[in-house]
């Protein structure tokens, strides 16, 4: 369902919501072979990303978004990568993204925190966490 989506061009940013002059630093991916590819590359990193998943239709989504941009914008270190459930219905099968917003907090490739909803200080929090362990890490 999600491959009749034009996604084959790759990796897109996302457009923030705070204006047009402000490029946001979350990475959108429209395509499964495209963020395998990422994901894949990405293992043998002590960097933190955060995945965030998403759904056109969902509101809570949708008011997550000014808080996630200034997370990327704040947090340089850690990146920030959005997936449209509906859209990879499969990446998101695979993470067990049941609920939307879902954030998935990934270290080496393998999910060390997750935060299920729309909790901004939540994410934020364990977002600080991770990012202290992942600096010990590569010291």
């Amino acid at each position: 369902m999600g491959a009749a989506h034009s996604g084959m061009y790759g990796v897109v940013s996302a457009t923030p919501s705070n204006g047009p002059s402000e490029a946001s630093r979350i990475v959108a991916f429209h395509s499964t072979a495209r963020w395998r590819a990422h994901f894949d590359s990405c293992k043998n990193s002590t960097k933190l990303m955060v995945i965030y998943f998403t759904a056109s239709w969902c509101g809570p989504c949708r008011s997550m978004e000014p808080a996630l941009n200034s997370f990327a914008a704040k947090y340089t270190d850690v990146e920030f990568v959005k997936i449209d459930a509906d859209e990879l219905m499969e990446v998101s099968a695979e993470f067990g993204v049941q609920t939307m917003p879902t954030f998935i907090l990934i270290k080496q490739g393998k999910e060390v925190d997750k935060v299920v909803g729309a909790k901004k200080d939540e994410l934020e929090k364990k977002i600080l966490k991770q990012r202290a362990q992942a600096h010990v890490q590569a010291y």
